[in-house]
């Protein structure tokens, strides 16, 4: 999803057009010979520092309100439980409208907790499935209780400066690789890929574009090891 979309582009319309009969994607179709710069994914001008020396890192930019994220959860995960030991992977919660920086908030503090891989299919459920906003702290120190999550150390956490810091970092990233849509996926500090970029020319299922996706991401990580 795109940041300008946000404005006028509820989630659940979303996947309402994600299911009717695919999404048409108009840019060029994938070259034969694999994917092509400039349509199936973006290479960086400079890059971007991050992962430990002889690792490759891969990052996963999201939105926890994003349909487009929802689709793409398991495929993008599956693929992250097979990478090779000089990769690593992570995700960034981006922040480009209030909601949606108290949707990353929620993410970090989580991800404090060590509790966020643990809740994350609950949470996309719950606002995708359930219909819940899942934008007031005490709303979602209720929602967590059940899963887990002890409702005062949430709360704590969530009011944290070290939660404030991780939000202020993860946006200068996003605002670094200049991310304008999500899902996005960054390889090596260097490339940029993502469902919608990786289906240019084709009408496919959001499931087929986020397969697509990955067998891009794969190729760049095999060029960010060149």
């Amino acid at each position: 999803m795109k940041r300008r979309e946000f404005t006028h582009l509820s989630a659940a319309s979303a996947l309402a057009a994600g299911s009717a009969g695919g999404l048409l994607v108009t840019q060029p179709a994938l070259a034969q010979g694999g994917p092509v710069e400039g349509r199936q994914y973006q290479k960086l001008a400079n890059k971007i520092p991050g992962a430990a020396p002889g690792k490759i890192e891969v990052i996963e930019f999201f939105w926890y309100g994003c349909p487009h994220c929802y689709v793409f959860e398991p495929t993008i995960e599956a693929w992250a439980k097979q990478l090779p030991a000089d990769v690593t992977y992570r995700k960034v919660h981006v922040a480009f409208r209030e909601n949606v920086k108290i949707h990353q908030r929620l993410f970090f503090t989580l991800e404090a907790m060590g509790k966020e891989a643990q809740v994350r299919p609950a949470i996309f459920n719950a606002i995708h499935r359930g219909g819940q906003a899942l934008t007031d702290p005490k709303a979602m120190a209720t929602f967590l209780a059940p899963l887990g999550v002890d409702s005062a150390k949430f709360l704590e956490t969530y009011n944290s400066f070290t939660v404030q810091t991780k939000c202020l970092q993860a946006t200068k990233l996003q605002d670094s690789y200049n991310i304008d849509g999500v899902p996005t996926i960054a390889i090596g500090g260097r490339f940029l890929t993502s469902p919608a970029m990786a289906g240019f020319g084709l009408r496919a299922s959001e499931e087929e574009l986020g397969q697509r996706a990955i067998a891009v991401a794969t190729f760049l990580l095999e060029q960010s090891r060149k």
